[in-house]
């Protein structure tokens, strides 16, 4: 084999391994959702398949000719990546614990293709090994193009193909690619027998006839979800956006004023407590979801101006299309991430700040810490307030960090939460609000319970009881992914 055929086959295999890593998050993310927890077990699971696939491709090569060899790995690597997604979409409906099913759909869906694409490796390696003069000059050249390949396919996923396409259109298509060159290779590498040609098609077929019998749970896939609007069956004119595995953001499209989730009414009420009904407000919204809190503002105080800053291009094009916002909604979206661009907000602009931005069921890690707190701070004007939803369930490390990191930044703090999620005996979303200004905690109590919550309010010596010892979080510090792993209650916003 000429060596430019060999270091290509390495390239392009380990590109391939890469980029199905990266894919297999975005496909897992309808059902164990998009957090660190994903991540780190499907790049766990395709280390070990990589490391099992390398052990036995070397052995293979021992015992085999390696001419033999190269076509059928690729060829089955190609099916076994395309019957990956219909795999992960059956075994993702059962349900289960968080990093079990990590575990399992990674480890069904992408264990075998990684460890079978790892084996052409050591493989081209033995075939390569000609002269005992140069090995370690073939297995280093070998090595490093596997490593470019790596490289080349990781930053090819992340920021290209992942915007380009539906996650399990990429998926098929490198699926196929892989199909196609392991019978090139076949050929002309060992005789293509018709028993062997015939088993390739029928296991081509089976995959792809898996693939179409097999329902997409997204309706629309953006660079960051997997997202789909759903009707409200108990509403008929209530809409619920879909962000892979929760219920993100709830709009009545005949009653914008309506709020359906408990924490955007805490929102509500925290609003009404600071600021009179009919104020107008300046409002800085940092995640956007489906604008359902400018809806609110625009319908009980009509002349508020709203900014929201969405990171995900794609979920905005979906909500522009099947939930616009009311034309009169004063409303300018901003797409970024919500940490930079807070940065060019100026200097106490906004009244109101509302941080309601998630990634699965933990806020991202980056819009907790004091330091994004203090850029929060910088833009309120006096009085203002900022309020934040959290999802979080006992022992509740997150919400006590989170209020001490506020308490840091702010004058005074409060945290809002079901009696028993205060007392530990369950989770759900809880909303912490700060300001410079004394909290109004009679007025704020009067406007949760006017909206039939039993919600309490924590402030004072209460609310340092319940901190407690809870670190602030700050960008060196802050695992939130990993207290909320077992987490499964709440609303996203």
């Amino acid at each position: 084999m000429p060596p430019f055929v060999a270091g290509f086959l390495v390239f392009t295999t380990s590109a391939a391994i890469l980029i199905l890593e990266i894919l297999a998050g975005r496909l897992l993310a309808p059902y164990v959702g998009d957090t660190l927890e994903t991540y780190s077990g499907v790049i766990g699971t395709v280390l070990a398949g990589i490391a099992l696939g390398t052990w036995a491709g070397g052995r293979l090569a021992d015992r085999i000719d390696p001419r033999r060899l190269i076509g059928p790995l690729l060829v089955a690597g190609g099916v076994l990546a395309i019957v990956a997604v219909p795999v992960v979409r059956t075994v993702g409906q059962v349900g289960g614990g968080q990093v079990e099913m990590v575990l399992l759909l990674s480890g069904l869906g992408f264990f075998p293709t990684a460890a079978v694409l790892s084996a052409v490796s050591p493989v081209v390696v033995k075939l390569e090994l000609h002269d005992l003069a140069v090995t370690g000059q073939i297995v280093g050249r070998i090595s490093a193009l596997g490593t470019a390949g790596a490289i080349i396919g990781t930053f090819l996923a992340g920021f290209v193909l992942i915007g380009a396409a539906p996650t399990s259109v990429t998926i098929v298509v490198i699926g196929s690619l892989l199909i196609v060159g392991g019978l090139v290779a076949w050929v002309l590498l060992d005789r293509l027998r018709w028993g062997s040609a015939g088993a390739v098609a029928v296991a081509v077929l089976a995959g792809f006839g898996l693939g179409a019998v097999v329902d997409d749970p997204c309706e629309v896939e953006t660079t960051y979800h997997c997202a789909r609007v759903a009707p409200d069956p108990d509403r008929p004119t209530g809409q619920v956006l879909w962000l892979d595995t929760l219920r993100h953001s709830y709009v009545d499209e005949a009653d914008p004023a309506h709020l359906e989730f408990a924490y955007t009414q805490l929102f509500a009420a925290a609003t009404d407590a600071f600021f009179p009904t009919d104020s107008a407000l300046d409002a800085l919204h940092v995640g956007g979801g489906a604008f359902t809190m400018p809806r609110w503002l625009q319908a009980t105080r009509p002349d508020t101006s709203s900014v929201v800053l969405e990171i995900d291009d794609g979920l905005v094009d979906l909500v522009d299309e099947q939930l616009p916002p009311p034309t009169d909604v004063d409303l300018e979206v901003r797409l970024g991430d919500g940490r930079r661009l807070v940065l060019e907000v100026p200097d106490a602009s906004q009244d109101i700040v509302y941080g309601d931005a998630f990634g699965g069921l933990a806020a991202p890690w980056h819009l907790t810490t004091e330091e994004f707190v203090t850029e929060v701070h910088r833009v309120l004007r006096p009085g203002g307030i900022y309020v934040a939803n959290l999802i979080d369930r006992p022992p509740l490390r997150f919400t006590r960090s989170e209020a001490a990191t506020f308490a840091e930044v702010f004058a005074h703090v409060a945290v809002i939460a079901p009696a028993a999620t205060i007392e530990g005996r369950s989770g759900s979303n809880v909303v912490v609000l700060a300001s410079d200004d004394e909290i109004p905690v009679a007025a704020l109590e009067a406007a949760v319970a006017a909206r039939g919550l039993d919600d309490v309010v924590l402030t004072g010596a209460d609310l340092e009881a319940f901190v407690d010892d809870a670190p602030v979080l700050t960008d060196d510090y802050a695992p939130i992914d990993q207290w909320l792993a077992s987490s499964a209650t709440g609303t996203a916003g």
